[in-house]
C-alpha cells in the first residue's frame, strides 16, 4: 500500500484529478457536478459537460473538492434529474470506529472481496479519514434507480461492520477527488485503481440479490422482504417524479399548494433515500424554483412532520400502533384519490403522470393498451389496423358518392330502387349517400 501511495504521489495533483474524473465519466452523457466547501462553511457547486471538465478542473483544485458519481440531464444535482447511473459506492467512515483505512482495506480484501461476498471495487478512494469503495457500472437510465438503490443498500449492509455510512447512498452523492486535500486533517486524497471492468447492474442483481429477479414463479406465503422494499421504493420514486412533473406542468406557479408540494417532496425523498438531511436540502432547492417561494423557515415548519413520519416507518412500536388502528403501518400511506384531492390534479394533468392517477385515467390507459395490442395482433395476422380500416371505408364511401352523382346526372328521373340496381347497393345505402351529397 505504501509503494502504491508513493507511486501515486509522484503524479501531479492536477493529473491525478483529471485521471480520476476521466475514469469515472469516460463517455458520459449529461451534466457532472463539481463542488467545494468554502472556508466560511458554505458550499459552492457548478455543473459541467464531460468535455469541459479537463479545462475547468484546475480552477477547483485545493481543499475539500468533490464531484458527482452520476450525471444529470440538467444542471441541478437533484434525484429527479438523474440522467445516467454510472457507479455504486459505499462510504466507509472507519475513523469513527478507530480503524485505519489501510487496515480496513486489507480486512475487506480477505473477508469480503476474495470470498465474493461482494465483487471487487474498481477503485478505492482514500478520502483522508476513511475510504469509499466504488464499483463502476455500465450506464443505466433513471428508470433503473429503484433497482440501483436496492443493490446499493445491499452492498452497504455487507460493509456495516467496518463503518459503512447509510446516509451516503443517494444517487446525487459527491465524493472527494484524487489529489485534493481534506481540510479536517490536511491529508491528501488518493485513489487506488484495481481494474477497469464495468459491472452490469442486472448481473449484480442476479448474483447478489436473486430475490429481485423478474419472472420468478410466485412463492406461497409472504413475499421476500427485499422484493417488498424494492416495490415500495419504486412507488416512492415514481410519486416523487410525478410531483416534480406536476410542478413543471403548472410552470411552478404553486401558490395555495406550496406547503403541500414541499411536504410530499420531503416525505417521498426521505422514504426513497433514507437520508433526511439531504432530503431537507433538496426540498429547499425545489422550493427555490417556485414562482413565489416560501421562506426557509416556512419550508422547514411545513415539512417537519414529513421527516417525523418517515422515522416512524422504521419504529416497531409506531408500526404496531398504526396497524392496531387499521392502517397498513406507520408513516403516510396516501391513496391516489387523497393526493389528487389535495393538489386538485385535473384529468388532463393526470395524463402526464405515472402513478398519481384516478380510476378514469387507469381505464383510459387500459383502453389504449388494449387497442394497441389488438392492432399489433391484427398486423401480425396480416389484417388491417382500425385506422387503416376506417380510412379504407372512407375512400369507398367517397367513391360510391361519386358513382351515385354520375348515375343521377345520366338518369335524372330514376327512382332510388333503380339507382340501387344500377350501383348494386341497397335502397337504404342510396338514401344515405344522397344525404351526404345534400350536405
Amino acid at each position: 500500500m505504501e509503494n502504491l501511495k508513493l507511486e501515486n504521489m509522484e503524479i501531479s495533483p492536477l493529473d491525478r484529478a483529471k485521471r480520476h474524473v476521466w475514469i469515472q465519466h469516460r463517455g458520459a452523457s449529461g451534466w457532472i457536478t463539481l463542488a467545494k466547501k468554502e472556508p466560511d462553511g458554505g458550499w459552492r457547486q457548478y455543473h459541467y459537460q464531460p468535455n469541459e471538465l479537463a479545462v475547468e478542473l484546475p480552477k477547483w483544485l485545493g481543499e475539500d473538492v468533490y464531484f458527482s458519481q452520476n450525471t444529470f440531464y440538467k444542471p441541478q444535482r437533484r434525484i429527479e434529474n438523474i440522467r445516467q447511473l454510472r457507479a455504486l459506492y459505499v462510504d466507509v467512515d472507519c475513523h469513527a470506529l478507530g480503524y485505519e483505512p489501510e487496515w480496513v482495506v486489507g480486512k475487506l480484501d480477505i473477508e469480503v472481496f476474495q470470498d465474493n461476498i461482494l465483487p471487487e471495487p474498481n477503485l478505492i478512494i482514500f478520502s483522508g479519514r476513511g475510504i469509499v469503495c466504488v464499483w463502476l457500472i455500465e450506464p443505466v437510465p433513471y428508470k433503473a434507480l429503484p433497482l440501483w438503490k436496492a443493490v446499493q443498500n445491499y452492498f452497504c449492509e455487507q460493509l456495516n461492520y467496518v463503518g459503512a455510512d447509510k446516509k451516503s447512498l443517494d444517487p446525487t452523492r459527491v465524493f472527494r477527488i484524487d489529489g485534493t486535500i481534506n481540510s479536517k486533517n490536511k491529508k491528501q486524497v488518493f485513489v487506488e485503481y484495481r481494474h477497469d471492468y464495468r459491472y452490469i447492474l442486472r448481473d449484480l442483481q442476479y448474483e447478489y440479490l436473486p430475490d429481485l429477479a423478474p419472472n420468478r414463479p410466485p412463492k406461497r406465503g409472504r413475499k421476500p422482504k427485499i422484493v417488498h422494499l424494492h416495490n415500495v421504493r419504486t412507488l416512492h420514486y415514481a410519486r416523487l417524479l410525478d410531483l416534480v412533473k406536476l410542478a413543471e406542468l403548472r410552470d411552478y406557479d404553486l401558490k395555495g399548494y406550496r406547503e403541500l408540494f414541499c411536504f410530499l417532496y420531503r416525505y417521498w425523498r426521505c422514504c426513497f433515500t433514507d437520508d433526511p438531511a439531504e432530503a431537507l436540502q433538496q426540498v429547499l432547492e425545489f422550493n427555490s424554483e417556485f414562482k413565489e417561494p416560501l421562506s426557509v423557515h416556512e419550508v422547514i415548519r411545513a415539512t417537519r412532520s414529513a421527516e417525523k413520519a418517515w422515522r416512524a416507518k422504521s419504529d416497531a412500536k409506531a408500526n404496531e400502533e398504526a396497524i392496531k388502528k387499521g392502517y397498513p403501518g406507520a408513516g403516510y400511506n396516501l391513496k391516489n384519490s387523497t393526493i389528487i384531492r389535495w393538489l386538485d390534479i385535473t384529468p388532463e394533468e393526470q395524463r402526464h403522470l405515472q402513478t398519481i392517477i384516478d380510476g378514469n385515467e387507469k381505464r383510459r390507459r387500459k383502453r389504449e393498451r388494449d387497442k394497441k395490442r389488438m392492432d399489433e395482433l391484427r398486423r401480425e395476422q396480416g389484417a388491417k389496423t382500425r385506422e387503416e380500416y376506417l380510412e379504407e371505408q372512407k375512400e369507398k364511401t367517397e367513391d360510391r358518392v361519386w358513382q351515385l352523382q354520375k348515375a343521377m346526372e345520366r338518369h335524372p328521373n330514376a327512382t332510388n330502387r333503380q339507382l340501387a340496381d344500377m350501383l348494386q347497393i341497397s335502397v337504404r345505402r342510396v338514401q344515405q349517400l344522397k344525404k351526404l351529397i345534400s350536405n
